[in-house]
């Protein structure tokens, strides 16, 4: 039975959260050595860096300015603080700094391609769902050549929430029973699935972004399943659908 997959990008099929991280330590390490004498610890400056940049994309969603604005606010927060002088050279190396980040080569994850083909040549229909803004993911997109596997199929939004996730599926005319979302977010990509009664696939990174912990508070109405690689989804997915077809077999 075809299937309508629905993939994310980051930390699904490609590594994103890795080049965050190696930012934010090049930030904290910048800052504690601004600091030094203050009392103003790592860790203290990471939390107050992720408070700051969680609450843009809350209220406004996924933009690129956000992360680079995060370290420059968090910056003159300990500024004020601590009273020490800001100073316009070193607000400028953290925003170039924060923008370094979406200038990294994109790494795919281990079996993408290989999940990707296993799929396509099985006969389902393969979409990509992403959070951002789209010239920067379709920078990502064209340097893997991904279109080679979703055409046009791919949605680029900027608030990755319930709402997108419906807009997708009615205008799309998914057939819900039949629908996939395949993604590491239990926010973005595997509540607003499940709540669409779609099924979903949620894929478990050792290293999640705390925007993305959430519980889970929706009882899935079709398969939700917990995978650590990619290369467990077709038979996932292929095991599942067998199963369904074999329970409605007279």
């Amino acid at each position: 039975m075809k299937q309508q997959l629905l993939f994310d990008l980051d930390d699904t099929l490609i590594h994103c959260n890795r080049y965050f991280y190696l930012v934010i330590d090049q930030f904290a390490a910048a800052m504690t050595t601004w600091f030094r004498g203050y009392s103003i610890s790592n860790e203290r400056i990471r939390s107050k860096q992720t408070e700051i940049d969680i609450a843009r994309v809350q209220a406004l969603g996924f933009k690129s300015e956000h992360f680079p604005q995060s370290l420059v606010d968090t910056y003159r927060y300990f500024s004020e603080l601590t009273g020490r002088a800001r100073s316009v050279i070193e607000e400028d190396q953290l925003w170039k700094l924060g923008r370094s980040v979406y200038e990294q080569v994109v790494e795919p994850y281990p079996f993408m391609e290989e999940t990707l083909d296993a799929l396509a040549t099985s006969g389902h229909e393969l979409h990509l769902y992403t959070g951002g803004e789209i010239l920067i993911q379709e920078r990502k997109i064209r340097q893997l050549q991904l279109e080679r596997y979703f055409d046009t199929r791919i949605y680029v939004r900027s608030h990755k929430n319930m709402d997108a996730m419906e807009s997708i599926l009615s205008e799309g005319r998914f057939d819900r029973d039949s629908t996939w979302m395949i993604g590491n977010s239990m926010r973005t990509d595997v509540i607003p699935a499940l709540t669409s009664g779609i099924h979903a696939i949620h894929m478990k990174s050792e290293s999640e972004w705390i925007y993305n912990v959430v519980g889970m508070d929706v009882e899935p109405k079709g398969a939700f399943f917990t995978l650590h690689q990619l290369c467990d989804v077709p038979d996932k997915i292929h095991g599942y659908v067998q199963q369904r077809g074999d329970t409605a077999a007279p």
